[in-house]
């Protein structure tokens, strides 16, 4: 079946968006798996891990910041990755930035952000009420409020990397790649859908934040309770307004709901089989293939390993 207009038209806003960002970030490279696998099955890593900023993220920073004017603030909300992303933005683009995030944050990325001389404020809660709370700064006229993920040029910055995809892996079966807020997922499916129809697109869910495959369930936009999860990076809700749920129902072929011990276990395998470190949200993806890998014998397979900005404590402990 043919794309949509809207996906098309997101399509295109991805390319656009190559244009502005590919000079500030990395052409991540398309890895072979050391998986042992059977002999017509191929399983590829799109290593976002190695992205300028540890994760995917950067993209639609850039991409976002360059349509900006320098001469208002900027506010954005984040559990980590996406603050990290818009601090290097900023810098790059002259912004002046500040990131709301949950108190229980990664400490390494907090530090990360701060680093690059971000103002941070730290709120109670979830990832989900940083977001309202940097809404509610950016309604008093101060700063342009960024969405982490439900914004059209954040979404055309993450779709660059399903270009990339494609002119490094051709004929590619299925993409695994784990679900958050939708950005990602809408981003890299518009691109799929528009140039590479045959391929499915396959979200990874993680059981305890499963605000958007259950809003995808639902057909609209419900409220989910939100558990402490590995897979920190993909925690949180989606939008009232949400201009993610329309394409990601479109873009995605399938949903796979995966714990914590199965995020745990793909962490493991990619430390210990792999020699990559890599965030529980880039394990999750690959949690979503293990657990149906029969189901992709004969295939071209890629898994998304969205980002390594993990806290170094807390990733030692859990694959030792």
């Amino acid at each position: 079946m043919a794309a949509s207009k809207l996906i098309s038209s997101l399509a295109n806003d991805c390319i656009e968006a190559r244009n502005r960002v590919s000079v500030d970030i990395i052409k991540t490279p398309l890895i072979r798996s050391k998986l042992e696998l059977s002999e017509k099955t191929q399983v590829f890593y799109k290593s976002e891990n190695f992205q300028i900023t540890g994760s995917f993220k950067v993209r639609g920073a850039l991409s976002k910041l360059s349509k900006l004017p320098t001469f208002s603030p900027v506010i954005t909300a984040s559990s980590g990755n996406h603050g990290i992303a818009c601090s290097y933005a900023a810098k790059t683009t002259g912004h002046k930035l500040t990131v709301v995030l949950p108190e229980n944050v990664s400490r390494a990325k907090l530090s990360k952000i701060e680093s690059y001389g971000t103002k941070t404020i730290l709120n109670p809660g979830d990832s989900g009420l940083a977001e309202r709370k940097a809404r509610e700064l950016a309604s008093s006229g101060n700063y342009t409020y960024v969405s982490p993920y439900n914004d059209n040029l954040i979404m055309a910055g993450q779709g660059t990397i399903a270009l990339e995809i494609l002119e490094q892996q051709p004929k590619v079966d299925n993409i695994f790649v784990s679900m958050g807020g939708g950005g990602l997922i809408s981003g890299i499916g518009s691109v799929i859908k528009s140039f590479s129809a045959n391929t499915k697109i396959i979200g990874v869910s993680a059981i305890h934040s499963a605000a958007l495959a259950a809003s995808i369930s639902a057909g609209t936009v419900v409220e989910t309770e939100h558990l402490e999860t590995l897979a920190d990076g993909c925690a949180g809700g989606v939008d009232e307004d949400s201009l993610t749920l329309p394409i990601a129902t479109e873009v995605i072929d399938k949903i796979i709901h995966c714990s914590e011990v199965e995020i745990l276990e793909s962490l493991q395998i990619l430390a210990w089989k792999e020699k990559v470190l890599v965030e529980g949200a880039a394990a999750l993806a690959l949690a979503g293939y293990l657990k149906n890998k029969k189901e992709y014998e004969g295939k071209n397979n890629v898994i998304l390993l969205c980002g390594a900005n993990f806290d170094k404590d807390l990733i030692l402990e859990k694959i030792s």
